[in-house]
């Protein structure tokens, strides 16, 4: 039951630190365009010489 006293803290810092990092996906415009990506490996952008 002791174990407690240390795994409740460390479970709130975790889920803490993983909102946070979800915040700051939102903040630098990580899912703004979400077709993009998939549509931008069909492309074939290779120069070729």
């Amino acid at each position: 039951m002791n174990i407690l006293i240390y795994l409740i803290p460390l479970a709130l810092f975790m889920g803490a630190l993983g909102f946070n990092a979800f915040l700051w996906s939102l903040k630098s415009r990580q899912y703004d365009d979400l077709d993009g990506a998939s549509c931008r490996i069909l492309t074939d952008d290779d120069d070729a010489p």
